[in-house]
């Protein structure tokens, strides 16, 4: 939303300085876009990654250096960018974000700063405490929780910064090591196949080979999203399976917006608005699909 435009000259110079203080930064929300986007391509170039990642973190520094870097959402996004790097200086900058981040603005995912200290204290070799990092065992081996001191942390302190509980963890590594979706849609099958595939996979439940949880239908979504007219098929099939998740509407309002349904758009960031009032990326997005 843009400012409203004075006629009195002295109330514009006044409101200016306030303007820039609590608007968030469009080229750090720009970096953090590509930091994510390029984390949900099916086959990751990861020297190319790394290159771009420590850009990415060189031009945050210089913004920080410059005091560019103010708002919650701005420390937020920065620490994800740091939290990619690869060594104890990289994910130490990114704990220190993100303390940042929640001084400013409380309703920021926590989540990142349990990750970030997890991270840290793994590159120290040391055992994490929340449980937010695991680690393939073996390059064609199974993904396996990082070692963890649970001594540290209770449960309840794990829900309050949005991870799993330890018993939860266990789940989601065994989910970890199911086949893909990806690896049977790129056998040779349609979307309209896959669909099909996935619903009869939920209804296996415990018993299916196939990672089919509302996060990896979520997933394999975007990455087929360079063909939105499919994969919004995928993304509201994920809003049937799992009709109360919020970010399933909000990835089905993402790419409803690229295939220009603003209706359908906005009333997909509407229900997840509904499930999660906190869903800053859904309000976001509805205030520029109104603003048109």
């Amino acid at each position: 939303m843009k400012p409203i435009v004075s006629i009195f000259i002295l109330a514009a110079l006044a409101s200016a300085p306030l303007f820039a203080q609590t608007s968030d930064n469009a080229e750090i929300e720009r970096m953090y876009d590509e930091d994510q986007s390029a984390r949900k391509v099916a086959n990751i170039n990861w020297t190319q990654l790394n290159k771009a990642d420590s850009l990415r973190r060189r031009r945050v520094d210089e913004l920080l250096d410059s005091n560019k870097v103010r708002t919650g959402q701005d420390f937020y996004r920065s620490a994800m960018i740091f939290q990619h790097g690869t060594d104890t200086l990289a994910s130490a900058k990114a704990i220190k974000l993100m303390r940042q981040a929640l001084e400013l603005d409380s309703t920021v995912n926590k989540w990142l700063l349990a990750a970030a200290i997890d991270r840290h204290l793994m590159r120290k070799g040391m055992p994490q405490i929340y449980g937010t990092q695991y680690v393939m065992m073996g390059q064609n081996g199974k993904w396996q929780r990082y070692q963890i001191d649970t001594t540290k942390v209770t449960d309840q302190e794990r829900r309050d910064y949005h991870v799993e509980t330890l018993a939860e963890q266990l789940v989601k590594e065994r989910r970890m090591n199911l086949r893909p979706i990806l690896e049977y849609h790129q056998a040779g099958k349609s979307v309209d196949e896959t669909v099909a595939f996935i619903r009869a996979e939920v209804q296996k439940g415990a018993n299916s080979l196939y990672d089919v949880s509302e996060a990896a239908v979520n997933s394999f979504g975007y990455k087929i999203m360079s063909n939105p007219s499919e994969a919004v098929k995928i993304f509201k099939l994920n809003t049937e399976l799992y009709p109360t998740g919020f970010n399933t509407f909000d990835s089905y309002g993402e790419c409803l917006m690229k295939l220009n349904r603003k209706k359908e758009a906005i009333a997909a960031y509407q229900k997840s608005l509904s499930l999660n009032p906190q869903n800053t990326n859904a309000s976001t997005a509805l205030a520029t699909l109104q603003a048109k």
